[in-house]
């Protein structure tokens, strides 16, 4: 019984991992390294993330200042940002290239903030989704005879309490992001 609650601990820990993941590469109208995760650069054939070529540091409140250790991919970097859907233009200098982040329009922001909804309740509905194997796998057990009705009872309490837990740290981790992007 506790191998199957932990296990499923575990899972909806790592679905709330994904989501601030996602989170992180949201643009919020700040420089954040984050958004350069998922862009890559073809470094000598192979696909290789901005952070493993570069020095990404924040200069300011919404500079972000790229820095490749090696020149020559210089040009390969200021690509694969235009390229990406950032929706920033790269500024280069010959040495590093400067991301200037502007300001949201407060449009561009309740956008922002639908998708931050849209996300937090797929994870809801991921999670969910947990508790329901976890249960079944409950219900199986019991079933053959490894858990007798009050453990089962105990069980489906204990997996419905990490349930709501887990769910309300998507809320917290949701309202965070909400008020970080509504920030002018």
């Amino acid at each position: 019984m506790k191998e199957v609650l932990k296990i499923t601990e575990e899972k909806m820990e790592k679905t709330i991992a994904h989501l601030q993941s996602d989170y992180a590469a949201i643009r919020a109208g700040r420089a954040n390294p984050a958004v350069l995760d998922k862009i890559t650069v073809d470094y000598y054939g192979a696909p290789t993330a901005i952070n493993q070529l570069a020095a990404v540091s924040v200069t300011e409140a919404r500079t972000l200042i790229i820095q490749p250790w090696d020149a020559s991919v210089l040009r390969g970097i200021e690509k694969a940002i235009q390229m990406s859907d950032l929706g920033i233009n790269p500024q280069n200098d010959g040495k590093i290239i400067r991301l200037v982040f502007p300001p949201l329009t407060e449009d561009r922001r309740k956008e922002i903030g639908k998708d931050i909804s849209k996300m937090a309740e797929e994870a809801k509905v991921a999670i969910r989704s947990i508790r329901r194997d976890g249960m079944e796998k409950f219900k199986t057990m019991k079933k053959n005879g490894d858990l007798t009705e009050d453990d089962l009872k105990q069980a489906e309490k204990k997996i419905q309490e990490l349930t709501d837990k887990e769910i309300k740290n998507v809320e917290g981790v949701a309202d965070k992001k909400q008020k970080e992007i509504m920030e002018i």
